[in-house]
Parts: C-alpha cells; sequence; structure tokens
C-alpha cells in the first residue's frame, strides 16, 4: 500500500467515524432515573415496610423467607462497583427475578418497572436463576435416604391409601418461542415448541425429582428411559428400600412410583389398566392409583399458578428456560415448606400441557404380578377404602 492509499484510507476513516452519530449519554436517561422511580424504590421498599400481605402477593413468598433466600444468595451475586457506575445490589436482582417469575413478564417490562437495560435484566434474571439453582438445589431437592423413601412411602400409605408408593412421576410439555435456525428439534407432536421436565412428587407436594430440557418430541415414557432416575433405579443405586409386605397382608410386594397411561409398566413403575371394559377389580385399581397420581398434577398446579412465567410461551434461548425451569421447581420446594400453599392453585394446571401416550415401555410377567397382587389386595378386606365402590 503505497502513500497516497494510506492517505485515502486514513481520510475515509476519519470521514465515517465524524459522519456517525455519538451517543448522547452513557446510561439512558430512563434508567439514570432508577434510585428515585424504579420498582425496587417505589414498589418494593413500600410494600416491605407497611404490607406483607401485598408483599407476599408480589413476590410471592414472605418476608422472613425472602431474606433467608437473600441471605443464601448474596455472596454469588454480589459484584464490585466500578469507577463508571455501581454494582446492581444482590437483594434488587433477586427482587427483579422473583418478580420477573412471578408476573410473567417480558424482559422489556422489567427494563421499564425497574429502569435497567433490557440485556441488563436478561443478565441478571439468568444469573440468580442458576445462583438458586447452585445455592439451594442440595436443600430443596436433596438425593432421598432410606429414612426420606420411607417417609414419602408412608405419606402416600396415610393420604392417598396407598401403599409403597415412592412418588407419582408425570411429564409436562413447556412452551417455548420458536428460535431463529432452531428447526424441529423442539416442536412436539402438538405442533407447538417447547422443553421436557419430567418431575415426581410426594404426598406433600413437594418435588422430589426434576429433569428438565429433554427434546419435546420424546414421549413420557422415553423421558423416564433417558433420565438420570430411571438409570439410577436400574443401577440399583437410588436407595429404594426393600420390598416389604402390604398394610394388614402377607402379601409382599416392591416399593414403586406410579404415573399414568404414557409410562410403560415395571417393577418399580405402576400404571393403570388399559382398555374400556375392565373388571371391577381392575377400574378399582386404576382409581386407587388415580388418588395417589394426582399428587403430581396438584404440584404442577401449585407451581405454574405461583409462578406464571409458565402461563406465556418462554421467549428466551433453551438454556435460558432451562434455568428458568429448574429456579423454579427449587423455589416451589422452598416456599412450600416456609409459606404454604394455596389449595385453590392446586386444581388446575396453566401453561404445561400433556404428553401424547405415543411409545410404550416393554412389560414383564413380574411387572403384571405386582400390580395384580395390589388389585387383589385393594379388593380385600384389609386394604379397601369404604368409597372405592361409588367412585368407580
Amino acid at each position: 500500500m503505497d502513500a497516497v492509499e494510506v492517505f485515502v484510507f486514513a481520510a475515509t476513516g476519519y470521514l465515517y467515524l465524524k459522519s456517525k452519530k455519538k451517543r448522547r449519554s452513557w446510561v439512558h436517561p430512563i434508567n439514570t432515573a432508577r434510585y428515585t422511580h424504579g420498582h425496587f424504590a417505589t414498589l418494593y421498599r413500600p410494600l416491605r415496610e407497611k404490607d406483607p400481605v401485598k408483599f407476599f402477593n408480589y413476590l410471592r413468598m414472605s418476608i422472613n423467607s425472602f431474606d433467608e433466600l437473600l441471605s443464601k444468595v448474596r455472596e454469588p451475586l454480589t459484584k464490585r462497583d466500578t469507577n463508571m457506575r455501581d454494582a446492581i445490589p444482590p437483594e434488587e436482582m433477586l427482587v427483579i427475578t422473583l418478580r420477573y417469575l412471578a408476573s410473567g413478564c417480558s424482559l422489556k417490562d422489567l427494563h421499564y418497572n425497574f429502569r435497567i437495560g433490557r440485556s441488563t435484566a436478561g443478565e441478571i434474571v439468568r444469573k440468580v436463576c442458576q445462583t438458586i439453582w447452585d445455592t439451594m438445589k442440595e436443600q430443596c431437592l436433596p438425593t432421598p435416604t432410606d429414612e426420606a423413601w420411607s417417609r414419602i412411602a408412608a405419606g402416600f400409605r396415610d393420604r392417598a391409601n396407598f401403599p409403597n408408593c415412592l412418588g407419582a412421576v408425570d411429564g409436562k410439555h413447556i412452551r417455548i418461542v420458536k428460535l431463529l435456525q432452531s428447526g424441529s428439534l423442539n416442536q412436539n407432536n402438538k405442533h407447538f415448541f417447547s422443553i421436557g421436565l419430567l418431575a415426581v412428587a410426594d404426598a406433600n407436594y413437594n418435588f422430589i425429582y426434576v429433569d428438565v430440557g429433554s427434546y419435546d418430541k420424546d414421549s413420557d415414557s422415553t423421558l423416564f428411559r433417558n433420565s438420570t432416575l430411571w438409570n439410577e433405579i436400574k443401577s440399583g443405586t437410588l436407595n429404594i428400600p426393600r420390598p416389604t409386605p402390604l398394610p394388614g397382608s402377607d402379601v409382599t410386594v416392591p416399593y414403586a412410583f406410579v404415573g399414568d397411561e404414557a409410562f410403560g409398566l415395571s417393577t418399580h413403575l405402576l400404571r393403570p389398566y388399559s382398555g374400556t371394559h375392565l373388571t371391577v377389580k381392575k377400574r378399582v385399581f386404576n382409581y386407587r392409583l388415580l388418588r395417589a397420581r394426582r399428587y403430581v398434577e396438584c404440584t404442577f398446579g401449585i407451581l405454574s399458578n405461583k409462578w406464571r412465567i409458565f402461563h406465556r410461551p418462554l421467549d428466551v434461548n433453551v438454556d435460558f428456560c432451562v434455568d428458568i425451569v429448574k429456579c423454579c421447581c427449587v423455589l416451589h420446594n422452598y416456599v412450600r415448606g416456609r409459606d404454604g400453599f394455596n389449595f385453590e392453585d392446586s386444581l388446575t394446571v396453566m401453561g404445561l400441557e400433556e404428553y401424547e401416550n405415543d411409545d410404550i415401555m416393554p412389560v414383564n410377567r413380574h411387572s403384571n404380578r405386582f400390580r395384580d397382587a395390589l388389585a387383589n389386595y385393594f379388593m380385600s378386606e384389609a386394604g379397601q377404602v369404604p368409597w372405592q365402590m361409588g367412585s368407580i
């Protein structure tokens, strides 16, 4: 490149830079009013100081629960101030995230409500969701011990009248917005885009296990077979209790999870009898299984009605969606254990779609034998409940 070309190149670059519109300010004027007009200052603080009931409605947890959660995540969320700007404090980051999950608003809504940048809002929400999962998972979703399995089984025996039950399992579609160049990887057989959520719940409406992020071309049964839960069951590392006799009987059956028709029958997973012209014994078994299985449906209802982010398609990338869902499952158990739940929330499941029953796991004779043993037990004097015949 000779001297003339160098001069022309430099002159062109100078004219281009001169013609560019200069940025008027480092921070948008809307965001500069964050300390005085943002919801953290104008809404969160007054609710915290004067109205604990509305505070609970605003962030879906009590003040004490919020403070305890903040103490757990404060350190990993703390950032240093710089010469350019002050870091957003962990308390405000947590409020922004909880409000996003509780209201189902968009990241752009957070931008206007809390007077922060739209991209900043996305970074905050994802960081807080990841931190809550990493920090609280072992506390809120621990791997059950022998004592925990016994306690879970006792809950189903006492509340659902279903003995030797380790939990109710089900899978749901969580709607997402189709991303560019994503193809049909996350398009399910109902022709909308989603990710999968497989969950096991106990009789106290708590999640025992969650598996998030599967491709939604998979059915419930395929999702279960590919889960770490199923791998641990097959490998014998899940600490499932040894088979015990049914109450008031000498018939011994293994402990098992209960699911719907989308799941295959196996030694540690029971499903209803299929068909329309069933005997009384089989219909009674299906009814008793339904009473136990409804706990996972109620748990999904409480989850989706408290964290209304599930009431609309998630409009972030798939990895971000997975972070959101895992965080909400942890928060569900966290709030459930401290603040209880609203019974009305358990009656309907909003925004979570059922799977199709199109892939069934193979059945073996042992599985049939154990299911038949339970069906006979439910018809016996020791195992029946007074109202079962009027409910089938």
